[in-house]
């Protein structure tokens, strides 16, 4: 026996794990149908025994047993089959439609002194609804039709509404209440927790927009330079194997930055994240990125004028991707170019620009990632400042920048404004 029970146990146990979810979702539903079967019984007890409005009627219209009378009793007694079930009907719909159930039991508690219904209505109303307005106006009705219907002391009438219509609405305003914060609490998290993935999300993109930006700074200009030198070694060497090793290391350094083409676009962002972070090198290694471009066969031209206080790290990280930015286009697309590397600096501003003449000899075009400008105008706008680039009259090219060192908010004004004190202004 104990083996069978334990069985039959582990069975239902088994049952509830796999129906769990679908019993979950219905369980108002199964309650509704409880409260409406387990309550049938005691509301059809007191329905039929009470003594509302109409069985006072009842007895002072036929107050003696005859014959019409008993016709009369068996007539009302079927009757209250219907009002029954509509009473059951009701509690059924205690949820969806309140107000059916609220109306329902003040009749039938001032008709027939049925107080089930009443109790019901109270509790169910203060659980699922938030109007405490319309809930107190029906506990004074309903108290109302309790003094109205029962003929008791003044001590055993507020027990009864007591016990009867207060603990029940108390009770359903304390679940109700319950129910509400648990609601919150859980919509609390699941915000919370959206939240969470969005700022993860966010942080992803903004660390694969600075991995693609620092590629396309360090490893893209680097292959560009060692593809310069291999093309200056190719055409200046003499022994044939030279010429050979020049020429695979010109044609894999092309063929590699097609590929980081390729992984800038998918690490790319192009909702317009900007990098938590930003590259290390400042103005002091100009030095060295120009002694790199001179060294591969490039007329680089350094002009420093005005003076200032040193500029912010920020800016100084800025200026240097601009020079680097610039060299680079140059070296790729005007090869063979004087290329002029300008720096004026007042009290306000940090003015870079990088101009080149036009290209000495045709060019095959290199592979771009179309990402140079755009990953600078981004880097000069989180510095306060703005980048301008265009051709120039005599067929060449500049690209210009204006940051701010003191305040960013200076930088926002007109070009022309903008080039004040700065003696080489567009359109030269």
């Amino acid at each position: 026996m104990k083996s069978w029970v334990e069985a039959r146990g582990r069975a239902l146990g088994s049952l509830w794990n796999k129906n769990r979810e679908w019993w979950w979702q219905r369980r108002l539903r199964i309650a509704d149908w409880l409260y409406a079967v387990l309550s049938f019984p005691f509301s059809a007890a007191y329905h039929i025994e009470g003594h509302g409005l109409f069985d006072i009627f009842l007895d002072r219209a036929f107050p003696v047993s005859t014959f019409p009378s008993l016709v009369v009793d068996l007539v009302v007694y079927l009757a209250y089959v219907p009002s029954l079930l509509w009473c059951g009907v009701v509690v059924l719909m205690r949820r969806s439609r309140p107000h059916w159930l609220l109306v329902t039991a003040f009749v039938v508690l001032l008709a027939f002194g049925n107080f089930v219904p009443a109790t019901i209505a109270l509790y169910s109303y203060a659980v699922y609804h938030s109007d405490r307005r319309l809930l107190v106006g029906w506990f004074l009705l309903y108290t109302l039709a309790m003094g109205v219907t029962y003929r008791f002391s003044a001590e055993e009438l507020v027990f009864l509404i007591g016990m009867l219509l207060v603990v029940p609405m108390t009770l359903g305003l304390w679940v109700g209440t319950r129910r509400q914060l648990i609601d919150r609490l859980h919509e609390r998290a699941a915000r919370l927790e959206r939240e969470q993935h969005m700022m993860a999300e966010q942080a992803i993109t903004a660390e694969r927009t600075r991995i693609a930006r620092e590629m396309h700074d360090v490893v893209a200009h680097r292959v560009s330079l060692m593809v310069l030198h291999a093309g200056g070694l190719e055409v200046s060497a003499t022994d044939r194997r030279t010429v050979e090793a020049a020429g695979l290391i010109r044609t894999t350094g092309r063929e590699a930055l097609a590929e980081l083409r390729g992984i800038l676009g998918v690490l790319r962002d192009d909702s317009g994240a900007s990098a938590p972070t930003a590259p290390q090198p400042v103005l002091a290694d100009l030095d060295r990125l120009v002694g790199e471009w001179r060294a591969a066969g490039m007329t680089v031209t350094r002009q420093d004028t005005g003076q200032g206080p040193p500029p912010p790290a920020a800016v100084q990280r800025t200026a240097y991707r601009v020079v680097q930015e610039g060299l680079t286009n140059a070296a790729k697309h005007a090869p063979g170019a004087a290329v002029t590397v300008r720096l004026h600096r007042d009290e306000r501003r940090l003015e870079v620009e990088v101009a080149n003449d036009p290209a000495s000899v045709p060019v095959s075009p290199m592979p771009r990632s179309g990402f140079g400008l755009t990953g600078l105008r981004e880097r000069v706008a989180l510095a306060g400042g703005r980048l301008s680039a265009g051709a120039c009259p005599d067929g060449g090219w500049r690209l210009r920048a204006i940051l701010g060192t003191d305040d960013p908010s200076g930088t926002e004004e007109t070009e022309e404004e903008a080039s004040h004190g700065d003696p080489h202004t567009f359109g030269r």
